[in-house]
């Protein structure tokens, strides 16, 4: 009799391996040899992290990678063979790899697209002013904030001021131990009664985030402004820099504190801007992996995402296409053709369950830390608004890609349906003809000043890029 029980069990599990769907078991199913890669390819990922808190400063390290790694400059006057590795810089804030592949373009390129901006506090064009003997920084949020976040945090300036005589000055202030930082302040919670009663987008408003730089005079004498006057000079004697310059700068306020390993077992990075360079960084590192693969890698690296995707170094401009669109024209093929048969993986997060908000999120359909690469196969809001919606024939490709690889991996949709929602700029590739779909790292406080990941996840989502690109 128990021998027939046992019988039975083992058929049961049998069709169950069979038609089911396995159980999360996420990190206990790695090796610790894969594990041991997963830590040692962050440790770099933190570095980047450190160096790139700015779009501009994503590319500029992701240059100095990819000519360390062969790549050249993109010369739409030269022929490129198999193998031949070469990048365009979008006005230093966006950025393009290509390897270009043994068939060229004509059975479409492979496109890795992800986005290096991240949510911050940009200064106004005139931010300098003096009040109560302060000196302060007016700025405007960039991006999708809780603004509540962002007060009594230690912020660093980063960015360039652009001169009238065409040299651009990078200023960078508040990350090292020895430079000064700078700081939003919050009222007392004994002063804060009428704060704290009302709702968060009322106690929190985007002219209350204003950044203190400074309180003491330049001189003892009665002079009106003599604080800013001050902070203008010590800004003037390292920059060079006068007050009207600040009307042609990009400057920004970041939070100043560095990427860190988060729990005891140090399996997750906690840090400013996850979203989304914990995906960029995968993809740079798949593109600079490849070697000579069947079709033309391009690996985007795009600006603006998280306020629309709109101007010249965002999705919806045409930079992407018109790239493309030399790479065809040099093999004779017809860009349109080429779009029509291209693949894309969009690598953007998506939101990791969080146990202490569980009410959020819709466990069936949810991605979860330490369980690998999150697919998701649609965002936007309510009823599927604003967002592409992967096919089943591309939803079926990418899944035999990973399991043949054996990427850990997972899927996921942006928690409840009448919860919120949210985009990527997968929608903005399917509109020009191409199979996609979002694939990237789940992300425990997303658009917080200090996002947390896991390790694994992000080594698994560049497994799955590079894979991508070799098939």
């Amino acid at each position: 009799m128990i021998k027939e029980i046992e019988k039975e069990k083992t058929e049961v599990q049998q069709l169950k391996e069979k038609l089911l769907i396995k159980k999360r078991s996420g990190a206990a199913k790695v090796s610790p040899q894969e594990l041991e890669k997963a830590d040692e390819f962050c440790e770099e990922y933190k570095v980047f992290l450190n160096k790139a808190k700015t779009e501009r400063e994503a590319v500029k390290y992701a240059v100095a990678k990819a000519e360390q790694a062969g790549f050249e400059p993109y010369d739409c006057n030269k022929s490129y063979k198999a193998g031949d590795k070469v990048y365009v810089n979008n006005r230093g804030k966006a950025l393009m790899l290509a390897v270009i592949g043994k068939n060229g373009t004509k059975n479409g390129v492979r496109l890795g697209i992800a986005h290096i901006d991240s949510p911050r506090l940009d200064l106004k064009p005139n931010p300098l002013y003096e009040n109560s003997d302060l000196a302060l920084f007016k700025t405007h949020y960039y991006g999708g904030i809780k603004k509540y976040q962002w007060p009594t945090i230690p912020l660093a300036l980063h960015g360039v001021v652009a001169l009238k005589d065409g040299s651009i000055v990078e200023v960078q202030v508040g990350e090292s131990e020895t430079d000064p930082c700078f700081v939003i302040t919050d009222l007392l919670p004994h002063l804060a009664v009428e704060q704290m009663s009302q709702v968060m987008t009322k106690a929190f408003n985007g002219e209350h985030l204003n950044v203190l730089i400074g309180s003491r005079p330049f001189q003892t004498d009665e002079e009106s402004e003599s604080v800013k006057l001050n902070i203008m000079n010590i800004i003037f004697e390292k920059y060079g820099i006068v007050e009207q310059d600040f009307l042609s700068a990009d400057l920004t306020m970041v939070p100043a504190f560095p990427a860190r390993d988060v729990g005891f077992d140090r399996s997750m990075i906690g840090a400013y801007g996850h979203d989304d360079r914990v995906c960029a960084y995968p993809a740079l590192m798949a593109a600079l992996s490849v070697n000579v693969p069947e079709s033309t890698v391009i690996t985007v690296l795009t600006d603006r995402e998280e306020i629309g995707s709109d101007g010249n170094t965002g999705m919806k401009s045409t930079y992407m296409v018109d790239f493309i669109e030399d790479l065809a024209q040099a093999e004779g093929e017809q860009v349109r053709h080429v779009m029509a048969k291209s693949t894309c993986l969009s690598a953007d997060v998506n939101a990791a369950f969080d146990p202490t908000y569980a009410s959020a999120f819709e466990a069936n359909n949810a991605s979860y830390i330490n369980n690998g690469a999150v697919i998701t196969k649609y965002t936007g809001s309510g009823g599927k608004y604003s967002t592409s919606d992967a096919s089943a024939e591309w939803m079926a490709k990418v899944r035999n890609i990973l399991d043949s690889a054996d990427v850990l991996w997972q899927t996921g949709e942006l928690g409840k349906v009448d919860g919120g929602g949210g985009g990527t700029i997968a929608k903005f590739v399917a509109n020009l003809n191409a199979d996609v779909v979002d694939l990237g790292v789940p992300v425990l406080s997303m658009h917080a000043p200090f996002e947390v990941v896991s390790k694994l996840d992000v080594y698994e989502t560049y497994r799955a890029l590079y894979e991508f690109y070799c098939y």
